[in-house]
C-alpha cells in the first residue's frame, strides 16, 4: 500500500511545485534544501510571504506534471479501482 519515494523524484515529477502552488494560497510552502550535488538534505514546512512562481518555473512545473500524468495515468486509474 505504501511505496517510499525520494524527495528528488517528488521534485523531478513536478509534484513539489504543484503542492507548493496550492500551499502558497495559504502562505505556506514545503522548503527543500539541497547539498552541492543537488541531493535533498532537508525538507520542512514554512510560512512564506510570496505567492506563486515565475512564468518559467510554472512552464517547467506544468510540463513535469503533465509528463508524470502521461506516464502514470493508467496505473493511477487502476489503483483507484482496486
Amino acid at each position: 500500500m505504501v511505496v517510499r519515494k525520494t524527495w528528488n523524484e517528488f521534485r523531478e515529477d513536478g509534484l513539489l511545485w504543484w503542492i507548493n502552488m496550492i500551499l502558497h494560497t495559504f502562505g505556506w510552502a514545503i522548503v527543500v534544501n539541497l547539498d552541492n550535488n543537488g541531493e535533498v538534505i532537508e525538507a520542512y514546512p514554512a510560512r512564506v510571504k510570496f505567492r506563486g512562481f515565475s512564468e518559467q518555473n510554472n512552464d517547467e512545473g506544468y510540463t513535469a506534471v503533465s509528463e508524470y500524468m502521461n506516464v502514470n495515468a493508467a496505473i493511477l486509474a487502476d489503483e483507484c479501482r482496486e
